[in-house]
């Protein structure tokens, strides 16, 4: 058997697979962000590593007496987050996450210092990844800074509680804007400028080769093998691929969850960092992926629910009643509760209802909540298609691929089919245990099939007129705020 698990925002997942690769169990423990002041974003690395444990108990018990026959483990997280340890691997602050926004003025500051940082790293510096965030500690807590010894990302400081060992994969070290993205190599030009240097780096594999196997005070604790191999893992969107099959040139699937995320594999380094595209390592060697990402996603549905006390559940099936007269008047979204990346590598950008009236409920702002969030995945689309990336259908994963109507909706926006799978959620966590079994010498194309195709969902004619008349105000109302703001 093989075990993945998950890192994300908002929960650690594990799950397990058998040597046929079915799913056998799984489970998921919840995690909460702190924001102890605007534009912040934190957790506690030990959070994560408690959360997993309970995660590898309870899925322990699910599995008996079938637990100790795991081989390999893999690894998913959340991308670009800053683990800060000291000489003595003691964690230093609060991880700084991959939405926290603070550090908009260090990316000017990257900008105009590192004048090959698009060609190195192939991407613009933006508040949410990593480097940014290493120069806003240099700034404004030297103290921290000067102890510093080794910055870790989430999922490899897992690794680290797991083996003792300091180690990291393509896909994630893309995301912090010190990898050489063509190369596959740290770049000293782009540590020196941040003050670090390779020794305060992980070392680097390829996320379906073995880094480590288990510390055996872990492995005992666990009830496993102390021989079990770590896999080397990977960024949530890089590894979710691997969970929905995205492994050829050209596969694209559109990733619901706290983020909202369209990726595309593609077969060579394609930088488009004009576009505010990302472009990173895929967990397969000799493979890359482009990325357009939004900061909120789902996380705007639930922030809505939460509002108006109610479930998700509850709400999108109000929403499914809405006649199509309804939403073609309903009010209008901006879902920058986080700021915004792509395209507008905004951290100041804001949400808002626009357009509300005293007949305005519930069920019409819940339709505007998903809309909006569904025209940000429309502008990721635009970006990457402006930058010669032909998408001729995506699968749908994450949280969000539980709704049909949501589902449906992207189709129509989109204009493409939309393709949901059986088990689509569990996309991170399938992937982790994917790349358990890669890293003990199964072949990818064993591995890494596509998942039974649920439903797809084709765009409909009719809507696309109001659809596409709503898109152009969903812009414009940006742009109104963007020239305010800017006075």
């Amino acid at each position: 058997m093989y075990l993945g698990i998950d890192l994300g925002t908002s929960e650690v997942k594990g799950l397990v697979i058998d040597e046929n690769h079915d799913i056998v169990a799984t489970h998921s423990a919840p995690l909460t962000i702190q924001r102890p002041h605007p534009h912040w974003s934190e957790q506690d690395p030990q959070a994560w590593w408690d959360a997993t444990n309970y995660v590898i108990a309870t899925l322990r018990e699910k599995c008996a007496p079938h637990w100790n026959a795991i081989k390999a483990i893999g690894l998913s997280g959340q991308m670009h987050g800053a683990i800060l340890l000291d000489g003595d691997n003691a964690v230093i602050r609060p991880a700084i996450l991959w939405n926290d926004t603070r550090s908009a003025a260090e990316c000017v500051e990257l900008e105009e210092s590192a004048s090959e940082l698009h060609a190195i790293a192939g991407n613009l510096a933006m508040p949410g990844f990593t480097a940014p965030k290493l120069l806003w500690v240099r700034k404004h807590e030297p103290e921290n800074f000067q102890r510093l010894q080794t910055v870790l990302l989430p999922k490899d400081y897992l690794r680290f509680k797991m083996t003792g060992k300091k180690i990291a994969d393509m896909s994630d070290a893309a995301g912090t804007l010190w990898l050489d993205v063509a190369r596959r190599d740290w770049s000293d030009y782009l540590l020196e400028k941040c003050g670090l240097a390779r020794c305060n780096m992980p070392s680097l594999v390829e996320g379906c080769d073995a880094s480590a196997t288990l510390d055996p005070h872990v492995a005992e604790s666990w009830g496993l093998n102390p021989s079990v191999v770590v896999a080397g893992g990977g960024g949530d969107n890089a590894v979710s691929a691997i969970g929905v099959g995205a492994v050829a040139p050209g596969d694209a699937f559109i990733s619901l969850g706290t983020s909202g995320v369209m990726f595309v594999v593609n077969e060579a380094y394609r930088p488009a960092p004009q576009s505010a595209v990302h472009a990173f390592c895929h967990v397969l060697p000799n493979r890359w992926h482009q990325m357009s990402v939004m900061l909120s996603a789902a996380s705007c549905l639930q922030w809505f629910c939460r509002l108006v006390g109610i479930t998700e559940a509850e709400l999108l099936e109000e929403v499914a009643q809405l006649s199509d007269e309804q939403r073609a008047s309903a009010p209008q979204f901006l879902p920058y509760l986080s700021g915004e990346r792509t395209p507008h590598n905004d951290p100041d950008a804001k949400g808002m209802f626009h357009g509300m009236t005293h007949s305005t409920n519930r069920a019409l702002l819940g339709y505007a909540v998903i809309e909006g969030v569904s025209f940000g995945i429309a502008d990721g689309l635009r970006v990457l298609q402006e930058s010669g990336t032909h998408i001729e259908q995506c699968s749908l994963v994450g949280g969000g691929a539980r709704s049909p109507y949501w589902a449906q909706l992207l189709a129509d926006i989109l204009n493409m089919p939309i393709v949901t799978h059986k088990g689509g959620e569990t996309g991170g966590a399938l992937g982790a245990a994917r790349l358990a079994c890669l890293a003990t010498g199964q072949s990818v194309e064993t591995v890494c099939k596509k998942p039974e195709i649920y439903k797809i969902y084709q765009a409909t004619p009719a809507r696309q007129d109001i659809l596409q008349q709503r898109y152009q105000a969903f812009n414009a109302l940006y742009q109104n705020d963007l020239r305010l703001r800017n006075k």
